[in-house]
């Protein structure tokens, strides 16, 4: 990013649109940042979040700015409710972050949002998901000319009432959307058929991980987890993500259970670690004590030095009943492990099976267990596999290849030169 100095502003709370005397916008801070973008020809992108209450979500959003020209784009993120505690790192970088002080969830505060758009008038606003669709009608008024909305990992699970809201918004406001953009085949397909958007205006950019933070191990495994856990010659199996139900992780638990329970020797060089929290996390821990093989398991709950641990481990698995999000297993794979995944949602497109992994059912505890002794009893098919896995992020899932795709949707609505159209994943 250029070193131009940025701050972040605050918008006073607005309780509604018919409020007699709505709370003043920030406008000396929204003219300070207007000036910025009326001082350079580059494009203004407003990107709006519901929150940057997530990692993910932060680490997305700015890995991504920092991989488009500088020279071509600035970037101002709006947030609907407060920015959580990721606002720092993205200041660093240059990113104007302004928030809107949302109060109730599903309520937007459409005149300030209004107010913010008019004052910037950015080149073209990107939302994402159903929190920030709405946006796309207040962006049209306030005559923002292009709109990009993006699904990113939608709710599977959600197919009740509120799903079919959803959705019935999503068919309201498709009209107002130049361009969509899907992190997934089954999204992309699902925008098209269930939602009506035109195939012509919708692009399938997969999520990016950064292959420079996320690398394999480039010596001796580190020595994580309590005393005794890691030793020469362990063989150690392990997950990243939430511990709820619908995560698999006691499916997973059952697995080892029954491998470290066989007489076959390559078994008991076998270890389990669990990286997340969660409500299944007691449960699991309990599973283990119980069989006597805690000593064997390490659940730590949620860490920040996951790329660390990704290089401690030998096998990744992720045994979730349903996946949106495909951000662990592509960091398992930039970091050079083959992965086992249940045959679940986007798990099918990224794991090739006997190439850089292997696909079984979800919650099918003998394939999986028989899995997992495949890459235990043959390491050479591991480091095989890991070795493609790595390959594949590189080719297709890195920050360069992703940047590179949005940025041919930016400039393809624009109207500038794009080297070249978005990529389309087979």
């Amino acid at each position: 990013m250029n070193p131009i100095h940025r701050h972040a502003q605050s918008f006073p709370d607005l309780a509604g649109i018919g409020a007699q005397h709505p709370p003043a916008v920030d406008h000396a801070g929204l003219a300070e940042a207007a000036s910025g973008i009326a001082q350079t020809r580059t494009r203004l992108v407003v990107h709006l979040v519901e929150s940057l209450a997530s990692a993910n979500l932060d680490m997305d959003l700015l890995n991504l700015i920092r991989h488009l020209p500088d020279e071509r784009y600035r970037h101002t993120i709006v947030c609907l409710r407060d920015q959580g505690d990721y606002e720092a790192g993205l200041r660093e970088h240059g990113v104007d972050v302004l928030n809107l002080h949302q109060r109730d969830e599903g309520q937007l505060p459409w005149l300030q949002l209004y107010r913010v758009l008019r004052t910037l008038r950015p080149d073209l606003i990107h939302t994402r998901n159903c929190s920030g669709l709405p946006a796309q009608l207040v962006a049209a008024l306030a005559g923002v000319r292009l709109r990009v909305h993006a699904e990113h990992g939608r709710g599977l699970a959600g197919r009740g009432r509120i799903g079919v809201r959803d959705r019935l918004l999503r068919r309201l406001l498709c009209p107002l959307v130049d361009h969509f953009i899907a992190d997934s085949s089954e999204l992309e397909h699902w925008l098209v058929e269930a939602i009506g958007a035109e195939p012509a205006r919708v692009s399938q950019i997969p999520n990016g991980v950064d292959s420079v933070q996320f690398h394999p191990r480039l010596g001796p495994a580190a020595a994580v987890g309590p005393a005794g856990f890691m030793h020469d010659g362990v063989f150690v199996i392990g997950s990243v993500g939430r511990m709820d139900d619908s995560a698999g992780h006691a499916t997973l638990v059952d697995a080892f259970l029954r491998l470290i329970a066989s007489p076959h020797p390559a078994h008991q060089r076998l270890r389990l670690m669990l990286i997340g929290d969660g409500p299944a996390r007691a449960e699991c821990q309990a599973m283990l004590n119980r069989a006597g093989a805690g000593p064997r398991a390490w659940l730590p709950g949620a860490r920040g030095d996951t790329a660390q641990l990704l290089r401690a481990m030998d096998l990744f698995v992720l045994p979730s009943l349903q996946e949106d999000r495909s951000n662990a297993i592509l960091e398992a794979m930039a970091s050079g492990l083959p992965v086992v995944a249940t045959a679940a949602g986007c798990n099918c497109e990224l794991v090739h099976a006997g190439f850089t992994g292997i696909l079984v059912p979800p919650l099918s505890v003998e394939l999986l267990a028989a899995a997992v002794s495949d890459y235990c009893r043959i390491p050479e098919m591991a480091a095989r596999h890991g070795a493609r896995a790595r390959s594949q992020v590189i080719a297709r899932h890195s920050m360069p290849a992703m940047a590179r795709d949005y940025l041919a949707v930016y400039d393809g609505l624009s109207g500038a030169e794009s080297p070249e159209p978005p990529r389309r994943e087979a």
